[in-house]
């Protein structure tokens, strides 16, 4: 009888655990380009019923990987596409680099629930899992990339990053869904409805805040060009004159912007050897400054930069990415991998890029100054700070080829929108396969060029908001609140050990 008992437990946690997977799969589809934000919660408030009934810590840590395992598998699933563009040589990696990838950042939920449980204090989870997304932006360079607050990315209850920022918002969504699981462990409607209702009226009044688009027509004008270079085909000598033609009929095109924007690595050799291009570059653009993406070579380093064109085709400023992609744009530990002949996906020299010595402003002249960020510098909530003074824009130069044609390229321009919102400040994206757009501080959309397009599109430049208060505090408020709340969680619950273990002598 014990035995069969014992077999029956066996096979209900296995049930979880599967369950686990299943919900981490359904909160994936919240995040872009599917958007389900009205399934992903849910699947959220499903993963916390499973941990509030599991039968220990051990149940709970392996069910918390799971969940996380399903959703990175689904969100990241883009991460094989660099992979395939030379897939004669590469593409056997790709499974195992998303397989890889998955489990580790599953990592991340999986503490969280093992040591709430452990610690016999289920409502800890919510505090440890909100400081784990946290730690998962800044460790290791950090890979912040699909926050749990991204769920809330098609609706109002975004704007509310203004105030309290991504992981602000994260812990907030962890701390509903956590009362509504406990309210369907409990099958309490009384407990269950309140989060449902406070995620309407989240939603309802941050749509509520946001003002009607405004007009533009005294707003200075950017041109965004579009080459539209496929990956596997940007580099080949063959085509760098087609798509640098691409580059300069867009630049020279009918029109008068004020600003005119090139993707990230547009002009196809290095800075100290592309003086005619540059000068082709000027003549098509007129009087109008050029920001361009280019790789650059001082002292031996190279980087991949941002130049600013002024108006006589001379360089006026210059901008090296700081915050590079390990394994693409640099190998960590490239004294070991030199020796297997094994280098980066995406760097162009050698063993990987140098880092630029971090963020800095662009002089445009009467548009003011500018934050340049190039491709995943984006993803970073805390790259769009460090500057002394406040930009009155952010330039995002990239190329999302890397990405594909399905989730990637979108999960990267909604994390540009969540930029925008934080720092109450227009982002202007150009992409080289798409999406490039202009967004306002609210986070809207006003102008853009589908994926897979060619051309170039003119915008207004949206005008900026006052600074927000996340743009004032950072993320120190979340962080001091999620060491109180984590701290003082597992002190009362040492406390209580204490106090139960003494008696009567």
């Amino acid at each position: 009888m014990a035995e069969t008992s014992a077999v029956q437990r066996a096979a209900l946690r296995k049930r979880r655990v599967a369950l686990g997977l299943m919900a981490g799969l359904v909160f994936a589809t919240g995040q872009a380009p599917l958007d389900l934000w009205y399934l992903a919660l849910p699947a959220l408030a499903s993963l916390f019923w499973l941990l509030f009934r599991a039968a220990g810590a051990r149940e709970a840590g392996w069910t918390g990987w799971a969940f996380g395992l399903g959703y990175f598998g689904l969100s990241l699933s883009w991460l094989v596409e660099p992979f395939m563009i030379d897939a004669a040589v590469t593409g056997w990696m790709a499974p195992f680099a998303l397989a890889l990838a998955a489990a580790g950042f599953a990592l991340f939920w999986t503490w969280p629930a093992w040591a709430a449980l452990r610690l016999g204090a289920p409502w800890l989870m919510v505090p440890f899992w909100a400081l784990s997304e946290l730690a998962r932006g800044y460790i290791l360079t950090g890979f912040p990339w699909g926050l749990v607050a991204y769920v809330w990315a098609p609706t109002g209850a975004v704007q509310s990053l203004a105030w309290i920022g991504p992981y602000g918002l994260t812990l907030l969504t962890l701390a509903l869904a956590a009362v509504a699981g406990r309210g369907l462990a409990k099958r309490s409607v009384r407990l269950a409805a309140p989060p449902v209702a406070f995620c309407v009226a989240l939603a309802l009044g941050g749509a509520w805040l946001v003002p009607a688009a405004e007009t533009a027509e005294d707003r200075p004008v950017i041109r965004l060009v579009q080459p539209n270079a496929p990956q596997d085909e940007k580099w080949q000598r063959e085509n760098a004159r087609l798509f640098f033609d691409r580059l300069i009929r867009a630049t020279g095109a009918d029109g008068t912007p004020d600003l005119i924007l090139w993707p990230e690595t547009a002009v196809p050799m290095l800075l100290n050897q592309a003086g005619e291009a540059l000068a082709v570059a000027s003549r098509a653009a007129g009087d109008t400054p050029i920001v361009l993406g280019i790789q650059r070579e001082a002292d031996g380093a190279y980087y991949n930069s941002a130049v600013v064109l002024d108006a006589g085709g001379r360089i006026a400023d210059v901008y090296d990415k700081h915050h590079l992609v390990p394994f693409g744009e640099y190998m960590p530990a490239a004294w070991l991998f030199r020796h297997i002949n094994v280098s980066g996906l995406a760097q162009r020299a050698e063993y990987g890029y140098s880092a630029g010595p971090g963020p800095r402003l662009l002089d445009l002249g009467p548009l003011g100054q500018a934050l340049p960020l190039i491709c995943y510098e984006a993803v970073f909530p805390q790259d769009t700070r460090g500057t002394e003074a406040r930009p009155a824009m952010i330039l995002q130069l990239t190329n999302d080829a890397w990405f594909g044609t399905w989730s990637g390229p979108y999960q990267h321009l909604m994390q540009a929108r969540m930029r925008a919102i934080e720092q109450g400040l227009p982002v202007l994206r150009a992409a080289n396969t798409g999406v490039s757009a202009t967004i306002d501080p609210w986070g809207r959309i006003t102008a853009s060029l589908g994926l897979g397009e060619t051309g170039f599109v003119d915008a207004p430049i949206p005008a900026p908001r006052a600074p927000t208060l996340y743009a004032k505090t950072h993320d120190w408020p979340v962080l001091l609140l999620l060491i109180g709340l984590c701290g003082a969680g597992v002190l009362a619950r040492g406390r209580n050990r204490i106090d139960a273990g003494s008696g009567p002598v």
